[in-house]
C-alpha cells in the first residue's frame, strides 16, 4: 500500500511540474488556488494542460500496446519501434502528404493505422516462416523489417522534398502540442480500457496457438484484436507527437520482473509506469538546456537502449 501511495505522490508530483515547467513562469500558489491573470490561464489551458494530458495518454497507450506485442511475438525484446510498426505508421502518413494532403487530421490517422497494421502483420508472418532458434533473433528481423520500411520512407520524403515533415514522425517531441492538437490520443486511452477488459485473452494468446485452442479461445480473433489495438494506438502517438523509442520495451519489462506476466493484473501497473516514465523523459528534456528543449524521442531513445543492451548482455534467460 505504501508503495502504490508513493507511485501516486510521484506521479502527482511530476504532473505539477509539468504544468509549471516552461518559459512562462506560473506559480505553485496560482496553479493550487487556479487564480490566474493576463497570459498565465491562456498558457495553461492551451499549452500546459493539453501538453500534461498528452504525455499520460501517450506514455500509458505504447506501454500498454509494448505488452500486447510481446504476448502475441512470445517475445520480451518487441515493441512497436523494434517491430516495423511505427515506420509503417510514418510511412503511411507520408503517403497521405502526398497523394490526399486535404485528408482530415482522423483520416490520416486511419490510414496511418492502416499500414502500422500491415506492417505488423507482416512482422508476425515473417516471424512464423523462420526457425528462431535464439530469442534475440525476433528483435533483429523487427529492426531490419523496419529499416527496410523506414528506407522506403525516406526515399520518398527525400524525393519529394518532406524529409522535415518525415523527422516531426520519427523522432517524438511534445513541444508543439497545444488545446485542438492532441486528441486523437484519447483514441489512445479508450483502447487501453480495451485491453484491460482483454487481458486475459491475451495472456492465454501469448502461450501459443495450441494452448489456446486447447482452452476454447479464438486465437485468431485475439490476435487481430491485439493487432488492431497496438496499430491505432501507434498510429494516434506518431500522428500528434512522432515515435517515442522503447517505451514498450522498457515498461512491460520492468513491470513483469516485478509482478509476474498476468496481464489482467499487471496492465493498470504497465499504464501508470509508461505514463510516469513519459512524463519524466518529457521533464528531463524540458530542464537540461531551459529555456530550450531536447525532444522526448532523444531522452527515451537513450534509457530505452541502455535497457535494451542490459536485457540483451545481462538478462538472457529472462527474456527467453
Amino acid at each position: 500500500m505504501k508503495a502504490v501511495l508513493l507511485a501516486f505522490t510521484l506521479l502527482a508530483a511530476m504532473i505539477i511540474a509539468s504544468l509549471l515547467t516552461g518559459v512562462s513562469p506560473v506559480s505553485v500558489g496560482a496553479l493550487l488556488r487556479g487564480d490566474f491573470e493576463g497570459n498565465t490561464a491562456v498558457v495553461i489551458a492551451a499549452s500546459r494542460i493539453p501538453r500534461t494530458l498528452a504525455l499520460l495518454l501517450a506514455g500509458a497507450g505504447l506501454a500498454v500496446s509494448g505488452s500486447i506485442m510481446q504476448m502475441l511475438a512470445r517475445n520480451r525484446f518487441v515493441e512497436p519501434s523494434t517491430a516495423g510498426t511505427a515506420d509503417s505508421a510514418s510511412l503511411g502518413m507520408l503517403l497521405v502528404m502526398l497523394l490526399a494532403p486535404g485528408l482530415p487530421v482522423f483520416a490520416k490517422m486511419l490510414v496511418a493505422a492502416a499500414f502500422a497494421l500491415g506492417g505488423t502483420a507482416l512482422f508476425l508472418a515473417v516471424l512464423e516462416r523462420i526457425p528462431l532458434r535464439s530469442a534475440l533473433l525476433v528483435p533483429l528481423v523487427g529492426i531490419m523489417l523496419g529499416g527496410v520500411i523506414s528506407a522506403v520512407a525516406t526515399f520518398l520524403a527525400y524525393r519529394y522534398d518532406l524529409m522535415q515533415s518525415l523527422g516531426a514522425w520519427s523522432n517524438g517531441d511534445f513541444s508543439m502540442v497545444l488545446s485542438g492538437r492532441y486528441e486523437l490520443l484519447w483514441i489512445a486511452a479508450g483502447l487501453t480500457i480495451v485491453a484491460y477488459f482483454t487481458a486475459a485473452r491475451f495472456t492465454i494468446a501469448g502461450l501459443g496457438e495450441a494452448v489456446a485452442r486447447n482452452v476454447g479461445l479464438d486465437y485468431r480473433a485475439v490476435v487481430t484484436l491485439g493487432l488492431v489495438i497496438v496499430s491505432l494506438v501507434t498510429a494516434s502517438v506518431v500522428v500528434t507527437v512522432g515515435m517515442i523509442p522503447f517505451l514498450g520495451l522498457v515498461i512491460p519489462n520492468v513491470v513483469s520482473l516485478m509482478a509476474g506476466d498476468n496481464l489482467r493484473r499487471t496492465l493498470p501497473w504497465v499504464a501508470f509506469s509508461g505514463a510516469a516514465l513519459v512524463m519524466f523523459c518529457d521533464l528531463l528534456g524540458r530542464l537540461i538546456i531551459f529555456p530550450y528543449e531536447i525532444p522526448i524521442g532523444l531522452t527515451m531513445g537513450v534509457i530505452g537502449s541502455a535497457f535494451f543492451l542490459y536485457l540483451l548482455l545481462g538478462r538472457r534467460a529472462y527474456a527467453a
